[in-house]
């Protein structure tokens, strides 16, 4: 099946490439001159701007988005939609918010022109592994990308699971649960790592004996196991950790829906302490402690 790719960083690279060695033809755009090269070396189109994008592709035209979210995700439908005719296909595979596919969907199909939302999860890892796709969007639309999905996925690890905005929102709901289950493996690690009692604990040798028969066994924790391996301490890591939204987006909608969810918000709210190299809120608390017990203080 033919298909372009819009944003060749390290998932729509990956896979542009998973999608070649399936024996699919892509054309290939990235504001890099250099990116799209790379891919005309493994089998790909290039194409030099989206108007060549467009001219590359036979009807319908199916056109994969991987650039990130928010007003690139617009501006490049903006710059497409002129360019398309009914019947063509948008996906958006980025972590965007439901809310905007939603829209993003009512305004393409006043064109005529069908949107599927593809909430992506796979990491680096999906070029060899296979990539979880959770789709939204028409039944039509989804059939005839359906070879695509099934290409980009490992056996069952695709579903059409919606209409519009659907897709982004399990993956939002997905990776809501993602920063819950991180924050409890750091928070037993950390646990593990700063014992008085057992000083010499592994955590390398912890980790990977966790992952034969055990209750916590996960491919995360595979993941922690091959960080120690690599530095028993994380010495070479600073503790900052970023958020690229769908955690807010999940606290919100829970909010918004009445559900209690205080594992997810306050892994959540641990990941923004995290970025502050001194809390002044800690401080308030230190300077009230002080002033009603006189409880002694660290100075700068």
């Amino acid at each position: 099946m033919q298909i372009a790719m819009i944003g060749l960083g390290r998932m729509g690279g990956n896979m542009t490439e998973r999608l070649l060695r399936k024996g699919h033809s892509v054309v290939a755009f990235d504001r890099a001159p250099d990116a799209i090269a790379k891919y005309q070396t493994l089998g790909a189109t290039g194409a030099n701007d989206l108007g060549a994008v467009v001219d590359a592709l036979s009807a319908p035209r199916v056109i994969w988005i991987m650039v990130p979210a928010g007003d690139p995700v617009d501006q490049t439908i903006a710059a497409l939609t002129p360019k398309l005719a009914k019947g063509d296909i948008i996906i958006d595979g980025g972590n965007s918010n439901f809310h905007d596919s939603i829209r993003r969907g009512q305004q393409l199909a006043s064109s005529g022109i069908e949107f599927i939302d593809a909430g992506t999860s796979g990491g680096v890892w999906g070029l060899e592994n296979g990539y979880c796709l959770m789709v939204g969007g028409s039944a039509s639309a989804v059939s005839h990308c359906e070879p695509i999905f099934v290409a980009l996925a490992p056996e069952d690890g695709y579903a059409h699971v919606g209409p519009t905005g659907a897709g982004h929102y399990v993956k939002m709901v997905h990776n809501g649960i993602e920063y819950g289950m991180l924050q409890a493996y750091a928070e037993g690690y950390e646990i593990l790592h700063a014992s008085k009692t057992f000083p010499s604990l592994d955590l390398e040798q912890v980790a990977n004996v966790w992952q034969h028969g055990s209750v916590v066994r996960s491919w995360l924790n595979e993941l922690a196991a091959a960080a120690f391996t690599r530095d028993a301490s994380l010495s070479a890591l600073k503790g900052w950790v970023a958020d690229s939204g769908e955690g807010r987006w999940t606290v919100q909608e829970a909010i918004d829906l009445d559900v209690p969810a205080p594992v997810i918000t306050l892994s959540l709210q641990t990941r923004f302490r995290s970025r502050q190299t001194d809390s002044f809120g800690a401080k308030v608390i230190a300077a009230l402690r002080n002033e009603f017990g006189g409880h002694a203080v660290k100075t700068t």
